[in-house]
């Protein structure tokens, strides 16, 4: 079985950035995911499963397909990761009309593929309107902060006391300025001392410019890659 076992894909590291969070050797993803070697798990923020089909049951048209293209994405993560375990710092499900049975029926269908995967969901806003997935998902659901090794997993950014938390909520982009006056907005992962923020890992969300910070380093994410954004850029 592919899923959990102990073996990595090269390709599955291909364009990330490696880095060092709490001491821990980790992996910055191109694929808007956190790599945590040792503790064999993935980090993933905001999926808002159901997105589309929340804003088409409120009368606003939008493509569909999402939905099959975020499970899609995480199970190419989970194929060329030994992972034990995939975490989400909250919002899973977009809103309520999220529950509908197509949808439904595609997480029961990628759940049975990742069974060998333990998967804890820590609520973020959305989860609290949206409401706690389908027991029979067997996803473990837990209140901020929760703590995994070094790691406060949370959704909202905060301080904690004693472990680096890891979080998502504010979907962080920047701003790259070329030649010309040219720009391009990029979504990003951002680590100060204390806190990393992770990009949203869903495909139809926003995103959020963050201003510079002093202590605080930027790794745009696009064209396959993660890179370190020079100070003042």
């Amino acid at each position: 079985m592919l899923f959990g076992s102990e073996t990595l894909s090269p390709a599955a590291l291909v364009g990330a950035h490696a880095t060092t969070l709490a001491g821990e050797p980790v992996h910055l993803l191109a694929g808007h995911a956190l790599w945590w070697p040792a503790g064999a798990t993935v980090f993933v923020a905001d999926v808002h499963l159901g997105k589309a089909a929340t804003f088409r049951a409120r009368g606003i048209p939008v493509p569909g397909g999402t939905t099959q293209d975020n499970l899609a994405r995480l199970t190419a993560l989970l194929h060329g990761l030994p992972a034990r375990r995939l975490v989400v710092l909250g919002d899973f499900l977009h809103a309520a009309e999220a529950h509908t049975p197509t949808l439904r029926a595609a997480l029961a269908d990628w759940r049975d593929q990742h069974a060998a995967v333990d998967m804890v969901l820590v609520r973020g806003n959305h989860d609290s309107h949206a409401g706690d997935p389908p027991p029979g998902l067997g996803i473990a659901v837990v209140d901020e902060p929760w703590c995994a090794g070094p790691f406060a997993c949370c959704h909202h950014p905060q301080d904690h006391a004693s472990h680096h938390v890891l979080a998502g909520h504010v979907h962080p982009a920047t701003v790259l300025w070329g030649p010309g006056r040219d720009a391009l907005r990029l979504p990003c992962f951002a680590v100060a001392p204390l806190l990393t923020l992770l990009p949203a890992f869903g495909s139809f969300t926003g995103a959020a410019t963050l201003p510079p910070q002093a202590d605080r380093r930027l790794f745009a994410v696009g064209g396959g890659r993660v890179w370190p954004v020079p100070p003042g850029r």
